[in-house]
């Protein structure tokens, strides 16, 4: 059974940087899609990246395009989110998500897509 834990949330000014990681055990991450999703207080979750099995494909959403980067350590069964200039609105908590291919074809920015979900890591920006 796959079970993933988030860490490497905390506490950075605006314009500064964060690396979220996703440790993954009970099964290799190859054959997952892999999300990010985040949910500011009060609004909904939303998607913010995602890497096909494999890392053969990466996707994100126009809000972080350019400033996260998604990738993948086979190595240490490990998924990473690298966050650059950092806004306040990016404040929330993060979430990684996995689905395994022979459930879903592609990865999605959709939640109901996936069906591992690890506890979640705050991550705030303000001044």
């Amino acid at each position: 059974q796959l079970q993933l834990v988030e860490s490497g949330g905390g506490l950075v000014q605006p314009g500064g940087s964060l690396r979220l990681s996703c440790a993954a055990s009970g099964a290799s991450i190859d054959y997952y899609h892999l999300g990010w999703f985040r949910q500011a207080p009060g609004k909904e979750r939303e998607g913010v990246s995602c890497s096909s099995s494999f890392g053969t494909s990466t996707n994100y959403v126009d809000s972080v395009k350019g400033r996260f980067t998604i990738s993948r350590d086979n190595a240490k069964n490990t998924v990473y989110l690298q966050m650059d200039s950092l806004k306040p609105e990016d404040t929330a908590i993060y979430y990684c998500a996995a689905v395994h291919i022979t459930v879903q074809t592609i990865c999605t920015h959709d939640s109901l897509d996936y069906h591992h979900w690890g506890q979640g890591t705050q991550v705030t920006v303000s001044s």
